[in-house]
């Protein structure tokens, strides 16, 4: 993962990400991107899986 939290708090799952940050350029290249879980990731401590990519138009 590139720039995520993920807590559960009761049955919430709650995501941080900083919009500050930037990795580079996607695949494709129109893109940059500015967090990620690179594929699908577990939630820990549950069954439920997330995939989450957060990026802007470069």
């Amino acid at each position: 993962m590139k720039n995520v939290e993920m807590t559960v708090e009761g049955q919430m799952l709650i995501i941080k990400v900083d919009l500050t940050k930037d990795y580079g350029a996607s695949s494709s290249g129109k893109s940059l991107i500015i967090a990620t879980t690179e594929g699908n990731y577990t939630i820990p401590g549950r069954d439920e899986k997330i995939g989450l990519n957060v990026y802007k138009k470069k």
